[in-house]
């Protein structure tokens, strides 16, 4: 977990720095095509696990509440984040 987070700061200290190379403005227009072809390769390798497909209706279910709450967390952090944030003297912009 501390891994992914110190990986995760020093990322964003490494484009902090790097933030005014014009060779780096270029490479964010790819970034959604590489997440792509990555949730795409772990698909892949999810369904070509014929021990994880066998035992899918045992953990089916968990897997897809935990899915569901989490996004719906997700949703509902994310629109309290927004009212908080965009409000100005008490009132909502629209």
């Amino acid at each position: 977990m501390f891994y992914v987070l110190i990986l995760l700061f020093i990322g964003i200290g490494t484009g902090y720095i790097f933030r005014r190379v014009e060779l780096l403005h270029k490479v964010e227009k790819t970034i959604s095509l590489t997440i792509f072809c990555m949730l795409f390769t772990f698909g892949v390798t999810i369904g070509s696990n014929d021990e994880l497909i066998s035992n899918l209706d045992k953990f089916g279910y968990q897997a897809a509440l935990l899915a569901i709450l989490g996004t719906a967390g997700s949703l509902c952090a994310s629109y309290l984040a927004y009212r908080l944030i965009f409000r100005k003297g008490g009132k909502d912009e629209k």
